[in-house]
């Protein structure tokens, strides 16, 4: 008979037993509530210990757990995807133990929120134009390319060419970025740049955000699509729980007392 633990989505401070209804991860419809020390608590459901499926479905679940939790909650700490307990008792040690650090954790992230922005290039085209125009090196071993009949020296300046745009792109990239970046430095308390996917998506950035300034980000994001029309465009997403600012791992080992 497997045996069931609890598995972990988040850390609230909250006085009362929560209850988010029947969406724990694993598709079984178990029950979301929490387990607390002291008025911190960790946001959990039943799971059983020796089988976890890391797949979409799951990954996904685990995220909505947290976003439920957001709207009940001002501060929420999310734990990493896949974070198993044995018991409940084993849960309240922890929370006993590293009291003091998650405490001022959620006082730090309170009223935080996390939005993500990814802009793509329109017309490939025009960007690698635009690198060729302005990279004199680059120009300069593509008129040797033309000139060379020796197939492997060929190949080579074509290579070489290859790697010299490849590297221009990522300059490209980082700068298309910073001057987009420089029209949110005051609605923003932070940023981190994700990689991005393609070499058309030259941005892949997550900015932590005050939860009462979405529509002033929104503002930003209507300018942006203005001044960049024909050029880029812009996905961002809703209010996001805080992933990219805060990683919060705890290991087997450290269960235990």
């Amino acid at each position: 008979m497997q045996r069931d633990g609890k598995y972990i989505y988040c850390i609230i401070a909250s006085d009362y037993d929560v209850n988010l209804g029947p969406i724990g991860v694993g598709g079984r419809g178990d029950l979301v509530s929490t387990i607390g020390f002291d008025g911190l608590c960790m946001v959990v459901s039943d799971h059983p210990l020796s089988r976890f499926i890391v797949n979409p479905e799951n990954m996904l679940a685990h995220q909505k757990v947290i976003e439920e939790a957001m709207k009940e909650f001002r501060s929420v700490l999310p734990i990493r995807f896949g974070t198993i307990a044995a018991t409940p008792d084993e849960i309240r040690n922890l929370l006993n133990r590293r009291y003091s650090e998650f405490m001022e954790l959620l006082k730090q992230f309170e009223n935080k929120v996390e939005l993500n922005v990814r802009g793509n290039w329109n017309n490939m085209g025009v960007i690698y134009k635009e690198i060729d125009k302005n990279h004199t090196e680059l120009q300069k071993i593509r008129t040797e390319i033309e000139m060379l009949q020796d197939p492997e020296k060929r190949n080579s300046k074509i290579s070489e060419a290859g790697n010299l745009v490849a590297k221009a792109l990522i300059e490209m990239k980082e700068a298309e970025t910073e001057n987009i970046i420089d029209a949110f430095r005051r609605a923003v308390f932070e940023y981190k740049h994700n990689k991005t996917s393609s070499d058309a998506m030259f941005m892949n950035t997550a900015f932590l955000v005050n939860s009462g300034r979405e529509v002033e980000f929104d503002n930003i994001m209507t300018d942006l699509g203005n001044k960049y029309d024909g050029r880029c465009d812009f996905v961002y997403t809703a209010p996001l729980p805080i992933f990219n600012f805060i990683d919060l791992k705890i290991f087997p080992e450290k269960w235990e007392l």
